[in-house]
């Protein structure tokens, strides 16, 4: 009877870490070490946006992001 409890415990605890481990899992091609998405701050008003969903904007070789393209047009009417 203690081999059946122990069995189904390890079955469990097997079947809730392949779950955890299944989500931690990079892109393909992803760098090792890099992280998987970073936010970036709009500095016109200053909210925090994924990087790969932002509006990007380059501007005397610097690259600025954006929540909105209407955040973007306001930065470069400044």
């Amino acid at each position: 009877m203690r081999v059946i409890t122990f069995l189904m415990w390890a079955i469990v605890l097997v079947a809730l870490l392949w779950v955890f481990l299944r989500g931690r899992r990079l892109p393909v091609g992803a760098p090792r070490g890099a992280p998987l998405d970073e936010l970036v701050k709009d500095p016109i008003c200053h909210t925090y946006v994924v990087r790969s969903r932002a509006v990007r904007r380059e501007e005397g070789g610097e690259v600025h992001f954006f929540c909105s393209d209407t955040c973007a047009r306001r930065y470069l009417v400044k």
